[in-house]
C-alpha cells in the first residue's frame, strides 16, 4: 500500500475505534436551509482519491455517508445536477509527546524518610523521560450548495489511530460518518 493511501487509510480507520470516540466539530452556513435541498451527489475525484485511481477507502466512505444522506430524505443522483455536491477527506501525521517527571531527593530528615534524621545519605533519582509517538488522524466531510458554491455544513472528526482500528476499515468508516452525522441538523424537503 503506498504512503499515500496508507495515511488516509490510516486517518479513517481511527475514527471509530478510539475508545472514548473521536473528537467530532461542526460547522453550519447560518444562511443554509437544509430543507430545501433535495438531491446530492459527489465530486468526480473526492479528497481521497488518488491520480489516476480511487481508494477502497473512498468506496467505504461514499457508502457511509450515502446511508446517512439517504436517512435525512436527500436523493443520491449520480451525474448531476444536483442541489448539494459531498465531498470528504482524511489525513494522518505523527505526533511526538515529550513527558518528564522531575527527579527527586529522599533521606533527610522529613517525610516518611525522617527516621534516617541526617544518619547517612539521601538516595536521588533522576528525571524520568519518556517519549510517546502515535498518529492522529482527521476526516472531513463537506456538504456544498453547488448554486452558491459554498459550503452549508462541514463535519470534522479527530482521533488517535491504534493498530486495532486498521484490521477494519469499513467499520470504523461507518462509526465515524455515523457519529459525525449525528449532529447534522437537517432533512430534505422539512424537518430540521
Amino acid at each position: 500500500m503506498n504512503k499515500l493511501l496508507m495515511s488516509g487509510a490510516l486517518a479513517l480507520a481511527m475514527l471509530a475505534g478510539c475508545e472514548s470516540g473521536p473528537t467530532i466539530r461542526t460547522n453550519l452556513d447560518p444562511q443554509a436551509n437544509l430543507s430545501s435541498y433535495k438531491t446530492y451527489m459527489f465530486p468526480e475525484r473526492v479528497g481521497t482519491d488518488r491520480p489516476g485511481y480511487s481508494t477502497p477507502i473512498t468506496s467505504y466512505f461514499k457508502e457511509a455517508i450515502r446511508r446517512e444522506m439517504d436517512a435525512r430524505g436527500y436523493r443520491y443522483v449520480e451525474n448531476g445536477p444536483a442541489d448539494l455536491l459531498v465531498n470528504f477527506n482524511a489525513n494522518s501525521k505523527e505526533n511526538v509527546d515529550v513527558r518528564t517527571t522531575p527527579g527527586s531527593t529522599y533521606g533527610y530528615g522529613y517525610g516518611y524518610y525522617g527516621y534516617r534524621g541526617g544518619l547517612y545519605g539521601a538516595a536521588a533519582f533522576p528525571p524520568e523521560v519518556e517519549t510517546v509517538r502515535y498518529r492522529q488522524g482527521t476526516a472531513n466531510v463537506d456538504v456544498v450548495d453547488l448554486a452558491r458554491k459554498q459550503v452549508v455544513w462541514e463535519g470534522i472528526a479527530e482521533a488517535r489511530l491504534t493498530s486495532k482500528m486498521m484490521k477494519d476499515p469499513r467499520t470504523a468508516i461507518n462509526n465515524v460518518i455515523a457519529e459525525m452525522f449525528l449532529q447534522y441538523p437537517g432533512r430534505a424537503g422539512g424537518g430540521g
